[in-house]
């Protein structure tokens, strides 16, 4: 499973779903704003996203913090 996560600075949700997969060892790869990728890009793979984190597994975004807690 290959899970990926796009991420912003200052983002309480990124933090906490890294915390959630790291706690339940899923290990993950983090993309950061503007350091990694640009909104221009999420949005073009993903035009459905709204927010921030941006949760993919294996190529299929499944959405964000709220979609993967328990």
């Amino acid at each position: 499973m290959l899970v990926e996560i796009y991420t912003k600075d200052n983002c309480g949700y990124c933090t906490a779903v890294k915390s959630l997969l790291e706690d339940n060892k899923i290990s993950f790869k983090e993309y950061r704003l503007n350091a990694d990728f640009t909104r221009e890009i999420v949005k073009e793979k993903y035009p459905s996203a709204t927010n921030y984190p941006v949760i993919v597994v294996d190529g299929y975004y499944i959405g964000g913090y709220n979609e993967i807690r328990p």
